[in-house]
């Protein structure tokens, strides 16, 4: 390994309050442009091989060269994620029925699957969910259990977009309507967040090991490892959240070193070349884009993406000494960012509304038609936008109570976790349930519930990187606290809206990045002494180890086992947990 070796997490020449010296005195060691080679340089292997040590001496001061164990860097990673992949997948298909919200998004997938959008399903008048529900986990789904279509009026009022469901629909299309063809999506989205959280934190750390640890506590958490076995949408929402983050770090790197090159060999003013459209920003917009048409919530992250794109835009060119460092940011890389983090990801949107859009069926699709609205393209349109307008009303002012909501303040302590299925049998198999009005001997949960080691330490981790951010102005600790904040500040002002603990899920990887920036100062630099490197490793290797305890203790409650009452009851540990 190089950089850190898996000690402290490497820091850029604009981090720290030397930034500003090293800025100012750049043009003291490197020149810039053509025009500062002297005229019997020119077109020579001596010019040639000046610009080359002006470019290697900018490169060194933008950034921290990656590990070089390249082969490492992907082999562990994969051993993690084949770890995560291994407790995802098994024993996927239980509990053997429709549990939480699986009862919107499982038959919403289903109907996408047969019809292109989402129908309406017939029920009793006294239960109409369960009615549907006990004949799909019978077998028993036919197109008898869809209402009656006639027009128009067969489409289904839903208020979250396509993309998680359509990936449902996919696991629906290999393996049916079953709880295994429902939740396989999810299972494999949560097992490439693992990877891609591996990867990113490698490249944020540059260290392999701490990039390993972070994807390993990642699949350590109760509450993504629930949310990957279950047939609902948040999983979606947060990989490509996290995956979009990881486009942008890439960016990162990849500008920078453009940046030291054109620099030296293209001829700019104060404000410093232009870099045109990066194509890391591009794939960014599209992965916000999904997540935004996963879940609106992603919206908020576009604004802190933005915000990011702008600080590091600024950092790097202040950093080669370019005194019109802000113009150079604002105009020359700025004036694409409404392309790459504003059209692309409303596009992309609109583009998995494809469905609806092409349909006749769904609802409210017709909706311009009846306004007088026959212009082709823009009349759907038009209906796709009164239809958000709808959503929007719906998501701001629904205020249900439910016994499981929460507060955005209780999140980190874990003080209301979500049952998403709560079983009572007399036997120990779990083949007769107890009888109505009665708890058995024997029991079965699946609980989202986080890993209390990282969501409770989480809290003086983020204190920490704040301050650390203040003081050295490290920007992976503003960058990841900034997400934690695009995440969670968003839901503060909607005090009255139902919210539930699971919402968190979307911003769990920034607070595990915080988490393992944290580890690596305390496992110590690379120029620490062996007994403080040796004191720091076991230090940080214990907190790994608890995180893994807790993990198998709260196992059973998290995958549906069937455990005596009396071990599920030892597991709650106060009584918001029940």
């Amino acid at each position: 390994m190089t950089a850190t070796e898996a000690g402290q997490p490497a820091k850029d020449p604009e981090d720290g309050p030397d930034a500003t010296r090293a800025a100012t005195e750049v043009d003291d060691v490197v020149a810039f442009g053509p025009e500062s080679m002297e005229a019997d340089q020119i077109d020579s292997g001596t010019a040639a091989g000046g610009a080359a040590e002006r470019i290697a001496a900018l490169r060194a001061r933008l950034m921290t060269p990656m590990p070089d164990d390249r082969l490492w860097g992907w082999i562990g990673p994969l051993l993690v994620t084949a770890f995560a992949a291994f407790f995802r997948l098994y024993r996927l298909s239980v509990p053997d029925a429709v549990i939480f919200d699986e009862t919107y998004y499982a038959k919403d997938a289903w109907s996408i699957l047969k019809h292109g959008v989402e129908w309406n399903w017939i029920g009793s008048p006294a239960v109409p969910a369960d009615y549907v529900n006990n004949h799909i986990i019978a077998g028993h789904f036919t197109n008898s259990l869809f209402q009656t279509c006639s027009g128009a009026s067969c489409g289904e009022y839903v208020v979250q977009p396509e993309v998680g469901k359509l990936l449902i629909a996919v696991g629906e299309w290999l393996y049916g309507l079953t709880t295994l063809g429902w939740r396989f999506a999810a299972a494999v989205f949560g097992t490439l967040a693992i990877l891609v959280m591996c990867r990113v934190a490698r490249r944020l750390t540059r260290s392999t090991l701490l990039g390993c640890t972070a994807g390993l506590l990642l699949s350590l958490d109760g509450l993504e490892f629930v949310l990957s076995r279950t047939g609902i949408l948040d999983i979606f929402l947060m990989f490509f959240v996290l995956a979009a983050f990881g486009a942008l770090v890439v960016d990162r790197d990849v500008s920078r070193a453009r940046l030291a090159e054109a620099v030296v060999l293209q001829r700019s003013d104060e404000a410093g070349p232009e870099l045109g459209i990066r194509k890391w920003r591009v794939l960014a917009g599209v992965l916000i884009g999904l997540a935004c048409a996963t879940k609106q919530y992603g919206v908020w992250y576009i604004f802190a993406f933005i915000g990011l794109c702008i600080a590091w835009d600024m950092g790097a060119r202040r950093t080669v000494g370019l005194r019109g460092y802000v113009r150079g940011a604002l105009v020359r890389d700025g004036k694409w960012l409404p392309l790459t983090l504003g059209l692309i990801p409303l596009v992309t949107y609109v583009v998995t509304w494809a469905n609806w859009l092409f349909s006749n069926t769904g609802y409210d699709r017709n909706y311009a038609q009846g306004t007088g609205w026959n212009i082709p393209v823009l009349g759907p349109l038009y209906s796709l936008f009164e239809y958000h307008k709808e959503m929007v009303q719906f998501g701001v002012g629904l205020s249900v109570r439910h016994p499981y909501e929460s507060q955005p303040w209780d999140w980190f302590f874990i003080t209301r976790p979500v049952a998403f299925c709560w079983n009572s049998y007399s036997d120990a198999a779990g083949l007769h349930v107890a009888k109505a009005g009665t708890t058995g001997p024997w029991v079965q949960e699946v609980l989202a519930i986080g890993n209390p080691a990282i969501w409770w330490m989480s809290i003086p981790a983020m204190a920490f990187c704040l301050g650390w951010w203040l003081t050295r102005r490290d920007w992976r600790a503003g960058a990841a606290l900034l997400c934690v904040a695009a995440g969670w500040v968003s839901w503060l002002p909607f005090v009255s809206r139902t919210k539930f603990y699971y919402y968190a899920l979307e911003f769990e990887p920034f607070l595990i990045i915080c988490i393992v920036l944290c580890l690596g100062l305390i496992i110590g630099s690379a120029s620490a002494g062996p007994i403080r490197r040796a004191a720091g490793s076991i230090l940080a290797g214990s907190y790994v180890l608890a995180v893994l305890v807790l993990f198998w203790y709260f196992y059973p409650i998290l995958a549906g086992q069937v455990i005596p009452y009396s071990t599920w009851l030892s597991h709650m540990w106060y009584s918001g947990w029940i």
